[in-house]
């Protein structure tokens, strides 16, 4: 099933939704396109820590950017969604791209796509 087109943004509003907490963004897109391997998350999730503890277990650092708790910091975290298009955190990043969150991560590193995924680098610009 795929979804319906989403539907026109006036300028205005396209106008707010990209200034929102635009240095919360750029830092995340910045860590993304310089890191291999980054995790973005928030205080009192535990599936942001069983993403962390993948990627260590599968032997590969990674960059943490974490926004908050459930108590604070959700302004930004739903600029980084929006941007994104992920609708939960913890967001995975390998070589560049979005590969889910920590179930997706670990059905990647089960079936054997993670290390493939690797292997392979990032893409050329």
């Amino acid at each position: 099933m795929s979804l319906p087109p989403s539907p026109p943004v006036h300028p205005a509003a396209a106008l707010t939704r990209a200034t929102k907490h635009a240095d919360t963004v750029a830092e995340v897109a910045a860590a993304v396109a310089s890191d291999a391997f980054v995790v973005v998350g928030m205080g009192w999730n535990p599936s942001v820590g069983r993403a962390r503890r993948a990627l260590t277990a599968a032997g590969v650092s990674h960059t943490y950017l974490g926004y908050g708790n459930y108590a604070v910091g959700w302004r930004k975290r739903l600029a980084i969604k929006l941007w994104a298009g992920w609708p939960t955190y913890p967001m995975v990043f390998v070589n560049g791209q979005l590969v889910g969150g920590a179930s997706d991560l670990q059905k990647l590193v089960t079936n054997g796509e993670f290390a493939a995924l690797v292997a392979a680098g990032r893409p050329p610009a």
